[in-house]
């Protein structure tokens, strides 16, 4: 798990990606000559901090978006919220402006929210939530398990992968973005025609921990079900456990794939987490690992 410990410790506040997508760049850069395939890599101002590897001859394409929620500082101390994250009175923030390092509390609530940093903070400067990892024989619960468990699969997938997309995107929780340029350079590159969203969703009362990875049947969004019947009669038999879930809100970079100008099908799967956009967001170490296997396996497969 050196990886994952790693990415969950780097900046990455939506629009901000950069340093997290040069460490990925180091980390393939030192890894690649040891996967089965050595993949085409595609990165640079052409593509605003986002990665795509190419193996083989591409069926299918993993997303996994690299961005997290946060916030950003304003005027006389005041925060706005980048993405979602959750408004808790007291959660410590960290962050980096033109005077050195920013370490701070949140104070007030969702209709007004600021920090209490003495000397105030540069407008515009981007802040997360402070990192605390913690680890037992159940449980990882961190800030930022979404997506940086997205992030781990997609990465460990690259080990033994033989042909298909791995895209590593930005945008994702403030509106989503680089999801159309990225599917048009894929469609002119190595064209493909399904897609899997490497996520992470919601514990709720018909998704619960310990039962596997979370195969959604509909967010906000409604994928193909000709697809999610194919990846369901594929996992037949597979050993790996999973769930379904049905919900009526939620989104990710799915819907992007579904309101693009083509033909793909996607299908989101991702294990659940508790105290979702919080800093103690949990996660069960069993779902994970279906999570982990699952990926290779449909794969291969689809």
């Amino acid at each position: 798990m050196k990886f994952l410990f790693e990415i969950l410790k780097r900046f990455s506040v939506s629009g901000d990606e950069s340093a997290m997508s040069d460490f990925l760049l180091q980390y393939i850069d030192q890894r690649k000559n040891y996967w089965n395939v050595l993949p085409e890599i595609y990165f640079g101002e052409n593509f605003h901090d986002c990665i795509l590897l190419k193996f083989g001859q591409p069926r299918t394409a993993v997303f996994a978006h690299m961005d997290t929620i946060g916030f950003m500082s304003r005027y006389n101390n005041q925060l706005i919220s980048v993405g979602g994250p959750e408004i808790i009175e007291g959660t410590k923030l960290v962050g980096k402006d033109s005077l050195g390092e920013i370490f701070c509390n949140l104070k007030g609530d969702e209709n007004e929210i600021s920090h209490d940093f003495p000397r105030g903070i540069d407008p515009g400067t981007r802040l997360s939530f402070a990192q605390n990892v913690r680890i037992d024989e159940e449980f990882i619960q961190a800030a930022y398990l979404d997506n940086r468990l997205g992030m781990y699969v997609a990465m460990n997938l690259c080990e033994n992968i033989t042909d298909g997309w791995v895209v590593f995107s930005t945008y994702e929780e403030h509106g989503g973005g680089s999801m159309p340029f990225l599917l048009k350079f894929i469609q002119q590159t190595a064209p493909i025609k399904q897609a899997l969203i490497a996520d992470i969703t919601w514990i709720t009362e018909g998704v619960q921990f310990h039962n596997g990875v979370v195969i959604s049947i509909r967010d906000k969004f409604v994928p193909r079900k000709k697809f999610i019947d194919r990846i369901l009669s594929l996992l037949e038999g597979s050993g790996i456990p999973f769930q379904l879930e049905v919900e009526e809100y939620g989104g990710s970079d799915g819907r992007e794939v579904q309101m693009s100008p083509y033909a793909i099908d996607w299908c989101f799967i991702g294990a659940a987490e508790e105290n979702v956009h919080t800093p103690d967001e949990k996660v069960s170490l069993v779902d994970l690992e279906a999570m982990l296997d699952i990926y290779p396996y449909l794969m291969e497969r689809l």
